[in-house]
């Protein structure tokens, strides 16, 4: 019989997986929660209601100058085939 205890306890133990219990969405938190997409504000909120955008929280982008670069931006959809050899390495 205590077997049959201890056996009950661990199946009870094992239903609920401990990576869902860690998993917080909107449906299973309170009903004030809200997740959001994890991304930063780029500003706040007045007392009336209003919304300041604060320049020094506005993403700043750093693109070097390409002219006269061989390579393309975008990788086209249709790709050509491209036969390569494979090197052999000499053994040593």
């Amino acid at each position: 019989m205590p077997l049959g205890l201890i056996t009950g306890i661990g199946r009870a133990m094992r239903r609920k997986r401990t990576s869902s219990l860690d998993i917080l969405s909107s449906k299973r938190a309170p009903r004030n929660y809200y997740k959001g997409k994890n991304c930063k504000p780029t500003g706040f909120h007045t007392r009336k209601g209003g919304y300041v955008v604060v320049p020094e929280k506005l993403p700043n982008y750093v693109v070097p100058d390409l002219t006269g670069f061989k390579l393309k931006p975008y990788v086209s959809q249709c790709q050509k085939e491209v036969k390569t050899t494979e090197v052999s390495e000499s053994p040593k």
